[in-house]
């Protein structure tokens, strides 16, 4: 893909994900400076539409991105998100109080997860069946799933989620990066319009788990991944 065709996808899509609306060339025009006329703009917004990186809902309205929009952001323009020491720390702390308190594992996981990403979380630690999941408001809260037909798609994702996890931790036992799964490519049933970062972990003890964040297809992909690769971390140490 040509780098100023990168540039104006990327910025399409941060767009998106911050307002959940379309995002028109206007916009960009009048947002960034791209060193590139208006109708430079459109031709090439028109271009990722044709290759499939973009669609128009409807006549006169923006661009949002596609699945394959999406995971080309993933795999080639996200940039490596940090989470600051405060985050770091809240982690630490959150996982310290657990060992102190002989909490439940997945319990906690799940909501820490939740709470700092905004969206829904899963945590589940295989040898001991220990399975829970936090975030179901945050979920249903968004744009995207404000309409019956979202809301009874996504109810059937939460209700089956345990098993649904159950099948995929077989699939991560033997792999160790964190795997990101956008749109149809998510392998639970129904949940072709949500988006999930997912990573299996080892606790000090060999006890095996997995937990995933679930939430949008405009999520805050490099968030999420730093999240999880944070608390693996920190759980490998536990």
């Amino acid at each position: 893909m040509k780098e100023r065709r990168e540039l104006i996808l990327g910025s399409i899509i941060r767009e998106y994900v911050d307002s959940a609306i379309p995002v028109s060339s206007s916009l960009l025009v009048g947002k960034y400076d791209f060193d590139l006329s208006p109708a430079t703009i459109r031709a090439e917004m028109m271009e990722l539409e044709n290759e499939g990186y973009l669609y128009q809902p409807h006549t006169s309205a923006g661009r949002i991105p596609t699945d394959k929009g999406f995971r080309y952001f993933v795999d080639v323009l996200m940039q490596e998100k940090e989470l600051t020491k405060r985050e770091r720390n809240s982690l630490q702390v959150e996982l310290l109080k657990l060992k102190a308190q002989n909490k439940m594992l997945a319990r906690t996981t799940a909501k820490l997860l939740s709470i700092m990403s905004g969206n829904l979380a899963v945590s589940r630690v295989v040898d001991s069946d220990d399975f829970y999941k936090s975030g179901i408001q945050k979920l249903l809260s968004q744009p995207e799933f404000s309409n019956l037909d979202s809301v009874s798609k996504i109810a059937e994702v939460i209700d089956y989620l345990d098993e649904s996890l159950d099948g995929l931790s077989k699939e991560l036992r033997n792999k160790s990066e964190i795997e990101v799964f956008i749109g149809k490519e998510n392998p639970i049933n129904n949940a072709d319009e949500c988006s999930m970062v997912v990573s299996k972990y080892n606790l000090k003890n060999g006890e095996e788990g997995l937990f995933a964040i679930i939430g949008p297809k405009r999520m805050k992909y490099s968030r999420n991944v730093s999240l999880i690769d944070y608390l693996k971390k920190l759980l490998g140490g536990y």
